[in-house]
């Protein structure tokens, strides 16, 4: 599957992936850049707890979590 980019920096999604990723509007997707060069995808939990649970392990790593989620928030609005 392919798309291309709009002028604007936007593509679609096809609708195979969307369906089989239950993606929808407003579904927020984290791009990573992996050190072959390639890209991955990975679509983010609505809740930034619920998208980090099970990460953080030395302590202090969900508190930092919401810190930054809510730091996004206010340059979101």
């Amino acid at each position: 599957m392919r798309s291309t980019i709009t002028s604007r920096g936007q593509t679609v999604i096809p609708a195979a992936i969307r369906e089989r990723f239950a993606l929808g509007p407003a579904q927020r997707l984290e791009w990573l850049v992996e050190a072959d060069g390639s890209i991955r995808v990975i679509p983010v939990a609505a809740s930034p707890v619920a998208a980090f649970r099970g990460r953080g392990r030395r302590g202090g790593a969900t508190q930092r979590l919401l810190t930054d989620r809510c730091a996004d928030a206010v340059l979101e609005a």
